[in-house]
């Protein structure tokens, strides 16, 4: 076996749960590093016409364009093939990529059956890691018990039960932040936090650590938010009980402002931040 033969080899499988925009990106991203020797998607339902549709999806992107172009540059050729259309195989500028179609609950999908290590979540369902397995709508956990060995949550993790802790083998990470303190042998379920947390994260840190700067009273933030598939493309009429009914305005046409649990979610991975008076408000 050559050395390129044996390296690929100990590679580790990863797994995809859901095909909406930050799981085809993050798709993207690992066909581009290459540290996975094989990518396992779930989109747990059929999608368009097939296997056709689907590699048309991955494809393209409206904001970063075309996957070949990312990769490679504006002269470079699609690089999706896909080598069988009733298992769902394609390979992907080499790499081979299977996408499964039946099953959304997390428990019940194959992760095992198909060697896949790590897990992202990018449905966005399963928030709470207190939910147990065997949840009938499903939990973050049954990506473990079908035979994930971690699973990184692409979202912040939401604990409905203000009774309940954070269980001992959840916690939140963000490169640069905390990322140090992840034990493998501890942690697994991982959250990625949000995208507002992360960028608050990086400059509330290092005003902390600088001496002159560390006595922090009070502190706000608005966070000025790219359209998201929640938001009301046109004004539509607020359901039965709707408290705040800027949210059923258009989005492309209004500033609406709304709040963030991003301040609060900063103290998950920076404790220092509890003793700040923090506000925040999203756009």
């Amino acid at each position: 076996m050559s050395n390129s033969s044996a390296k690929e080899s100990r590679l580790p499988v990863l797994g995809i749960n859901s095909l909406g925009r930050i799981g085809k990106l993050t798709l993207w991203h690992h066909v581009n590093r290459k540290y996975f020797k094989e990518i396992i998607v779930n989109q747990g339902r059929d999608i368009g016409m097939g296997m056709e549709t689907i590699a048309r999806l991955i494809e393209a992107d409206a904001t970063y364009g075309l996957l070949h172009r990312f990769l490679y540059g504006i002269k470079a050729q699609p690089c999706i093939q896909i080598t069988d259309e009733k298992n769902g195989k394609m390979l992907i500028d080499g790499i081979p990529v299977t996408v499964l179609r039946e099953q959304r609950n997390p428990m019940n999908i194959p992760w095992r059956q198909y060697g896949a290590d790590i897990v992202v979540d990018c449905s966005g369902s399963f928030k709470d890691p207190t939910v147990p397995v065997d949840d009938k709508k499903g939990s973050i956990r049954g990506h473990l018990n079908g035979g994930a060995k971690a699973v990184i949550h692409s979202a912040p993790f939401k604990i409905k039960n203000k009774a309940l802790s954070t269980p001992e083998d959840t916690t939140t990470l963000i490169y640069g932040i905390n990322h140090t303190a992840f034990n493998p042998k501890k942690h697994l379920l991982i959250s990625a936090a949000s995208c507002t947390t992360t960028g608050l994260a990086h400059m509330v840190k290092p005003l902390l650590d600088n001496k002159e700067t560390s006595t922090i009273l009070t502190a706000s933030m608005s966070t000025i938010h790219a359209v998201t598939n929640t938001q009301s493309v046109l004004d539509k009429l607020p359901k039965a009980g709707e408290k705040d009914i800027r949210k059923t305005r258009s989005i492309l046409n209004n500033i609406i402002l709304t709040s963030t649990g991003a301040a609060k979610a900063l103290a998950e991975v920076i404790p220092e931040v509890k003793n700040i008076g923090f506000m925040g408000d999203s756009i």
